[in-house]
């Protein structure tokens, strides 16, 4: 049976609503009911009170929808023309995105194209439920695990110095710690292989980024650059990551190396959670544009929070942030005199900023 929060009870399965039922259950107040197909239950939901239930796209045999609507129950029903499942109970895996028959085929390349072309009402619908329903799952990912997060550009190419250093971020956080990161290519991937490595021998991560040196890039081919990563994790099992990457982006792939993906349509959402989520702190590496406003939307968590939440922001890198992209000036300044001005820290290695997350 799937975990009870309070009131509301997720049910995902047929077999998982027979047990319930079985079990004396004859009131489905507070009952999630995800995706079943119910044209063999017309007498079960007779005999049980559906009121304040809710039924999201479920099946349902001639009337009986319209009955659970009289009798006060609420149905969102299946939206057709959508790639994705709009009430999907959890995160996405890798092999799920990518799937077996070439890039251009995968559940994530269909999903960005149809989130691209002109939609209409219940395409906004779905993509609204969706993002809803990955929340929810990511919420009950997160729940009870110390999650740290690596921020950082996109454009880290395999075989850089840079990608190796994210790499050992991820392995040195992974140790102690769930990583998670925007879930694209770049230091994102970095880091989330080497929270992958953090499970095995010390070499696995070197013989990972020698695999991986051979496609630097997703350009030109993201088939080939998602395939080395499989192989790779084909090799040997690894530890647990998060990533958290949106198709508002759609032309940059998720990375394989976070094993579970929160994938949303909107990105306003997914850039706030992504920040809420790291509650053991977040290493920013060098980056551009997003990296920049993740710390200061970060910062502003920070700013305004009760002391006893405020959360580690390691920048990684002095010259970088203090004369290429001169965002640590401001970061200090604005921390002065506020409960998150210890909190806040410029460092020069990735070691470093692992001893102040993890200690």
């Amino acid at each position: 049976m799937k975990q009870t929060r309070g009131r509301v009870v997720e049910v995902t399965s047929l077999a998982d609503l027979d047990r319930r039922v079985a079990a004396g259950a004859r009131s489905m107040e507070g009952w999630r009911i995800i995706d079943v197909d119910l044209t063999g239950r017309h007498e079960l939901l007779d005999s049980c009170d559906v009121a304040q239930s809710l039924f999201l796209g479920c099946t349902f045999a001639d009337d009986d929808a319209d009955t659970v609507r009289r009798r006060g129950g609420i149905v969102f029903p299946e939206i057709p023309g959508v790639p994705v499942d709009p009430y999907r109970p959890r995160l996405y895996s890798p092999a799920e995105l990518f799937g077996d028959d070439g890039y251009h085929a995968s559940l994530d390349a269909q999903a960005y194209a149809w989130s691209q072309r002109p939609g209409s009402d219940e395409d906004a619908l779905a993509m609204a439920l969706h993002d809803h329903a990955i929340d929810v799952a990511l919420a009950k990912w997160v729940d009870a695990r110390s999650v740290a997060g690596v921020m950082g550009g996109h454009a880290l190419v395999r075989g850089s110095a840079g990608y190796a250093a994210a790499a050992e971020l991820g392995r040195g956080l992974g140790t102690r710690l769930t990583v998670a990161t925007g879930g694209g290519p770049g230091a994102m991937e970095a880091a989330n292989l080497g929270a992958w490595a953090s499970a095995g021998p010390s070499d696995q991560l070197e013989d990972a980024l020698d695999r991986l040196a051979r496609v630097p890039s997703f350009r030109p081919s993201i088939a080939d650059w998602a395939a080395v990563a499989f192989e790779v994790l084909g090799a040997t099992p690894g530890a647990d990551s998060l990533g958290i990457p949106t198709w508002h982006y759609g032309h940059e792939p998720p990375n394989p190396f976070a094993t579970s993906i929160a994938k949303f349509f909107r990105n306003a959402p997914r850039e706030a959670l992504l920040l809420e989520v790291c509650n053991a702190g977040i290493v920013f590496l060098p980056g551009a544009g997003g990296t920049v406003q993740e710390i200061f939307q970060d910062a502003c968590e920070n700013f305004y929070a009760d002391p006893s939440s405020v959360a580690p922001m390691v920048l990684v890198g002095r010259r970088y942030w203090t004369e290429e992209l001169p965002a640590w000036p401001l970061l200090q300044t604005l921390a002065r005199g506020r409960a998150m001005e210890e909190h806040v820290h410029l460092v020069d290695t990735v070691d470093e900023a692992v001893a102040v997350v993890t200690g």
